[in-house]
């Protein structure tokens, strides 16, 4: 085998080489080095001026040069000092002044390059998060800005709250998008961080051990692709595992979005006790057929679901052995709708006549939980009133679907559990898929209550819309009208307000023809900024799906139970909310009452639970919240007419 040559380097190499080895070190490197040469300059040039005062027979002095090469170095004014020395003392300060300038302008420069590297670590959130007992946000998103919003509503009652915010975005880059897009902050300090959210190292520098509750957002929504929800749910899980691994024995809950079902299994497999899943999905999907079924619906769970307004609590107290039933007239603010049992399970609407005994808690809608107030002796007695015994009739019923999502088979499902057997709908697409045309056909195949049909119709086109003859269904539901849209929420609602308005022509050309429209109209709204439009644009209701599920987040990152309540409302079996016509409670009209009688006349009604009115007059009323009100103090009087509705708690709409 040849031998290699090798060169051997050469001095300069070698001088370079460790120079920049030693220069790799960092700043700390560089100015130890210019101190260094400093020092050496500065006993190099007193030695100087040593040699030269001994050479010209003059007695030298150390601490007079030392003093003197110092001053030269440090400030070359000082070489005027030398003006009437000899020639060979003023060669000595001129390169004295020189080498001074030199090293320190090398210095100031080293520390000038050194504050802003300093200055620019410190925007980019590199500093460890020294807060404990805060809101932990894992991950950016849309709903960032809304989540915000409610805690900040939450939060108005403590001292010094504190939301933490970690993404892989740049910190300058969240700072400036929450100083733009969110400056009603209240009482609560925000502070955001970068970092990759599934690093344990990451987690530990917010804090994360010593959180009050994390909140780990999806990388996308659910109007996005199927890779990019996979993509979205691995990194979920890998967040739950790293906060798993930085806090093992943590109990903050974990709030957590995953679109998969698998995964959504996986994870609660994990950590069953502390994660909660969120299946956006599924919950929009819910929440538009009930919608869809009791107009002002919407209003209601959004004033539910938010901070701001009335929520649900749970409280304890001395019950002194009530009954459910008499414990909704002790309390000044506030309507019990359910019991937590000391084993942990919640139940809406029990028997009035449940006893609650010690260790029971109450589940209770009330404006804040500062102002609920259990008292011993009522704080209203209801007047005795006879209910008559009428029910809403089922029929077979005809839902018209206009566009298609990944929540349409869902909403489809759903509202087959409410209707009568022979009840159709029909699902109107612009250029289906073959794909879309499989899946409407299983679901027929699947579905036997109901007859689903596919119709292929250009929605943006009046004269084709106006063929499906709209009005005359029960309801329509309004999807996502382009298959392409790929989660382009001012695209998907801009298409949506067109639709709307093409429906309030045909509206009002009916009812100035003397017509009658009991049609109710339903649709998403994705981007809670367009919700004046939609509302402008003449629909029933309407669901902002990135605030509620920004809510639903929020609600149960600050109190994890309440999940299951949800849980129990989101679905057809066991009670749910509805907006009930007066006619079904009262024979005639119009009606004097307290909310205080009424909420006993109601229990007389399958036990039902009352928590608000709805005045009919004022469903369009933006500013009278659509003529919905919740929880009004028991003993305020309202005069109920034809057209007035119940916000109650029961098992059915009938």
């Amino acid at each position: 085998m040849a031998k290699k040559n090798k060169t051997k380097p050469s001095f300069n190499q070698k001088v370079h080489y460790y120079l920049d080895n030693y220069l790799a070190k960092g700043s700390q490197a560089l100015f130890l080095s210019l101190l260094f040469t400093f020092l050496s300059a500065l006993a190099v040039f007193a030695t100087l001026r040593m040699m030269f005062s001994f050479f010209m027979s003059e007695q030298p002095e150390w601490l007079a040069n030392l003093w003197m090469a110092f001053l030269q170095l440090t400030a070359p004014g000082s070489m005027g000092r030398d003006t009437e020395s000899p020639v060979v003392m003023k060669l000595a300060a001129v390169l004295a002044g020189f080498t001074g300038v030199v090293i320190f302008s090398t210095l100031i420069a080293t520390l000038t390059t050194a504050l802003n590297s300093a200055i620019s670590n410190l925007k980019k959130g590199h500093s460890r998060v020294l807060e404990a007992e805060h809101t932990l946000i894992v991950g950016w998103s849309k709903r960032v800005t809304e989540i915000l919003k409610e805690l900040v509503e939450a939060n108005e009652s403590e001292d010094d709250p504190v939301v933490v915010i970690m993404s892989e975005k740049d910190k300058p880059w969240m700072d400036e998008y929450l100083r733009s897009n969110f400056k009603k902050r209240g009482n609560t300090r925000i502070v955001t961080r970068s970092g990759n959210p599934a690093s344990p190292v990451s987690l530990a520098h917010v804090n994360a051990a010593e959180a009050r509750s994390v909140i780990v957002l999806a990388n996308c929504d659910d109007n996005a692709t199927e890779t990019q929800q996979v993509a979205s749910d691995a990194r979920g899980i890998k967040v739950v595992l790293a906060l798993e691994t930085t806090a093992p024995d943590a109990e903050f809950p974990i709030v957590t979005e995953l679109f998969l079902e698998r995964n959504r299994q996986v994870v609660l497999g994990m950590l069953p006790e502390r994660v909660k899943v969120i299946d956006s999905e599924e919950i929009l999907a819910k929440v538009m057929v009930q919608t869809s079924r009791t107009s002002g619906l919407s209003t209601v769970y959004s004033e539910l679901l938010s901070f701001d307004g009335c929520e649900m609590y749970i409280t304890d107290a001395k019950w002194n052995g009530i009954t459910f039933g008499k414990s909704q007239f002790h309390f000044p603010d506030g309507v019990p709708i359910g019991i937590r049992r000391p084993t942990g399970e919640v139940q809406l609407r029990p028997s009035v006549d449940t006893v609650l005994e010690d260790g029971f808690e109450l589940l209770i809608v009330a404006e804040d939980d500062s102002t609920i107030d259990f008292q011993e002796k009522p704080v209203v007695v209801p007047r005795e009133l006879t209910i008559p015994n009428r029910r809403n009739e089922q029929k077979k019923e005809k839902m018209l679907m206009l566009g298609w999502s990944s929540k349409a088979p869902i909403i489809i499902a759903e509202h087959a559990e409410y209707v009568l057997e022979g009840s159709e709908i029909i699902i109107a697409l612009y250029r289906p898929t073959e794909a879309n045309r499989i899946e409407i056909a299983q679901l027929n195949d699947q579905i036997e209550a109901l007859d689903i049909r596919l119709t292929e119709i250009n929605p943006f086109d009046g004269e084709e819309l106006k063929g499906l003859r709209p009005f005359e269904f029960d309801d329509i539901i309004i999807l996502p009208q382009s298959l392409s849209s790929n989660g382009d929420a001012e695209r998907i609602d801009s298409e949506t307000i067109v639709v709307l308005l093409l429906l309030r022509s045909m509206r009002k050309q009916i009812l100035a023809d003397g017509g009658e429209i009991t049609t109710k109209i339903v649709t998403e709204v994705l981007d809670s900024n367009n919700q004046g439009l939609i509302h402008q644009a003449g629909v029933n209701d309407f669901i902002i799906s990135n605030r509620i599920v920004s809510m639903l987040f929020a609600q149960i990152s600050e109190e994890p139970e309440i999940q299951k309540v949800y849980d129990d409302l989101f679905q057809e079996d066991g009670s749910e909310i509805y907006v009930k016509p007066v006619e079904l409670y009262f024979d005639s009209f119009p009606q004097k009452v307290t909310f205080a009688d009424v909420m006993a006349l109601v229990q007389q009604r399958d036990e039902e639970v009352c928590i608000g009115v709805k005045i009919g007059d004022k469903a369009g009323n933006v500013d009278a919240n659509f003529g919905i009100k919740l929880i009004p103090f028991k003993d305020v009087v309202y005069e109920l007419v034809p057209g007035d509705a119940l916000v109650v708690v029961a098992e059915d709409e009938q």
